[in-house]
């Protein structure tokens, strides 16, 4: 049974990460009544160290968080609880969000619930995911300094990362049995200097070294692949809001302003974008906060 709090708060942001963090700090600086929920599940913990953010570059994900965190709780206005938020819906008080035992109320919601990653069924893939096997270039790319690097397919959206990594290193395509490059695409890999590499992956061992169905081993020094993204929440869906399908998954679907299809909730990061990194989540929740506090002004 739900204990009803009272509607004590202008706004709820649903994910506390880089987007929520950011959406709430606009809040807060707006002088809102605020309240954030945080399961403390960040989609990056996975990663030693966070890349391609100004000023935070190389920085551990966590720590980055926690400073953010910190200084977001300095705003006397605003207000922390850990735990899952496990349904929201409309009523007569704007939307209530169950959280425990708790029901908790406000007029607006911003989600930033992030995302859950599915990754290709291969032995040893998921024990290396942020350390040595990545989805983002732009994230991990420059580290692993011009060397052997191997792209997973996943699916016909796996070419476009064979043609981009040649500017990081090396490039062995592994198509796995999830595509097969026509002509005029494994021309196009060939002009990129990219090895197209047709056996069966069995498993990954030592750092990402790839080893066939035949029992060839291609030693790399990192692997790309691309992951199938699910809701992290279902939150979204239970008030109703729209989302999109891209090659990737579903994501929430915004305008310009971060606005989803139901008016009063907003939405921001990896849950609201086709893709994204640390730095398009925190320029998301920047926006959305905003976009929250004018809808409060001007409706």
């Amino acid at each position: 049974m739900h204990t009803e709090c009272p509607a004590r708060y202008d706004a709820i942001v649903i994910g506390g990460s880089y987007a929520g963090l950011s959406a709430a700090l606009q809040l807060a600086r707006a002088r809102r009544r605020l309240l954030v929920i945080d399961a403390g599940i960040r989609r990056n913990r996975f990663a030693l160290a966070s890349h391609g953010f100004l000023g935070q570059d190389g920085r551990e994900p966590g720590a980055i968080v926690a400073e953010a965190r910190e200084q977001l709780l300095a705003y006397p206005n605003v207000q922390w609880r850990d735990g899952m938020a496990t349904d929201a819906r409309h009523d007569d008080r704007g939307f209530s969000v169950s959280l425990a035992d708790t029901r908790l109320a406000a007029p607006y919601l911003v989600l930033a619930t992030g995302v859950k990653d599915e990754l290709p069924s291969i032995e040893g893939l998921a024990q290396r995911w942020g350390r040595s096997v990545f989805h983002c270039p732009y994230c991990h790319g420059y580290e692993l300094n011009e060397g052997r690097i191997g792209v997973l397919a996943a699916g016909p959206h796996s070419l476009h990362h064979a043609l981009m990594l040649p500017h990081w290193g090396q490039v062995t395509f592994f198509t796995n049995g999830a595509l097969e490059p026509d002509d005029a695409q494994r021309a196009e890999l060939r002009a990129r200097g990219v090895r197209i590499e047709p056996r069966r992956v069995l498993r990954l061992a030592d750092t990402a070294t790839v080893e066939l169905e035949d029992g060839t081993r291609v030693v790399l020094d990192g692997l790309f692949t691309a992951t199938h993204m699910t809701m992290a929440s279902p939150l979204a869906e239970q008030l109703g809001c729209e989302l999109d399908e891209s090659p990737m998954g579903r994501y929430i679907r915004t305008d310009a302003l971060k606005q989803t299809t139901v008016p009063g909730v907003f939405a921001c990061g990896d849950a609201a974008r086709m893709a994204g990194n640390v730095a398009l989540a925190v320029g998301d929740g920047a926006q959305a906060g905003a976009s929250a506090h004018r809808a409060m002004l001007f409706g």
